[in-house]
């Protein structure tokens, strides 16, 4: 059976566990539960800390392993990532009180403080900087308030929680993290299956399906507004001036490809979600 990794809590855990039900896996009933066998779909679930699960899969005791980009880099694991999951995003930046601003460079020998010293240990050393790396496990804004750190890196998202801090932004963005699925780089059949199931779920979330009747006369115009995943479906109709036309369509387009459509002529223009796909 194939053995995935999937993480028991925090942000990962639950999109993680819709994503995986959606691509037909049965998961855990019961928070409690570590272990799950599906074997209807020959795999086994093992539910552990977001943090360890590049360890487990880069050991090779676990086959692959749903985790955050950032917490893969920082654990220096062998583990090798084979797809992102498109949840989960966070960005890393460093940050300094405020009016102090300074660039990279001027690090060379302060005290960083972070949840992450592998990655950003890496992402220093990349740029020839020296540092003294603290490692918190949390609340690491309030570091350099404290006296422990002169600067720190951290997740970012709107920047709110470090201006509480008295801290701003500098430099580079460390790292751009999102949810993916990595492996230990052993070949098993079940993986490449689980990959074309996810990948399926990524597409399903991402498209829908648009039907339409448009005059034979304006048909180039209508395709190129709706050119599908390889071609769209063309089907003659009673009336041999129109043909029905089916696409793939991006999910965040539907409402301006409609409105386009019916300017080019389109009728009879409806939507679908898919539920499952394999591209």
């Amino acid at each position: 059976m194939l053995k995935i990794a999937v993480p028991n809590k925090g942000s990962l855990s639950e999109t993680a566990a819709q994503m995986l039900a959606e691509a037909g896996y049965q998961g855990r009933r019961d928070s409690r539960e570590l272990v799950v066998a599906d074997p209807r779909n020959g795999v086994e679930f093992f539910y552990l800390r977001p943090r360890d699960i590049a360890t487990y899969v880069g050991s090779g005791a676990l086959d692959v392993g749903i985790t955050g980009r950032d917490l893969l880099l920082d654990s220096e694991s062998p583990a090798t990532e084979t797809a992102e999951l498109l949840f989960g995003e966070s960005t890393f930046r460093f940050a300094r009180p405020q009016g102090t601003a300074i660039e990279l460079p001027d690090l060379q020998g302060a005290r960083v403080a972070t949840s992450y010293p592998g990655l950003v240990g890496a992402f220093l050393k990349t740029h020839g900087i020296t540092t003294t790396l603290v490692r918190l496990d949390g609340a690491v804004e309030s570091a350099v308030r404290l006296g422990v750190a002169d600067a720190v890196a951290d997740v970012v998202s709107t920047g709110s929680t470090l201006k509480k801090a008295g801290l701003e932004i500098f430099g580079p963005v460390i790292l751009e993290s999102t949810a993916v699925l990595i492996s230990s780089g052993t070949e098993h059949p079940g993986a490449e299956t689980l990959l074309r199931r996810l990948q399926g779920v990524l597409v399903a979330r991402q498209y829908v399906l648009m039907d339409y009747d448009v005059p034979v006369a304006h048909l180039d115009e209508a395709v190129a507004l709706t050119p599908g995943i390889e071609s769209p479906t063309i089907s003659p109709l009673h009336d041999p001036e129109w043909v029905a036309v089916r696409a793939m369509v991006p999910r965040t387009d539907t409402n301006q490809v409609m409105d386009a459509l019916y300017a080019v002529g389109a009728r009879a223009i409806l939507v679908s979600p898919i539920h499952a796909a394999r591209i």
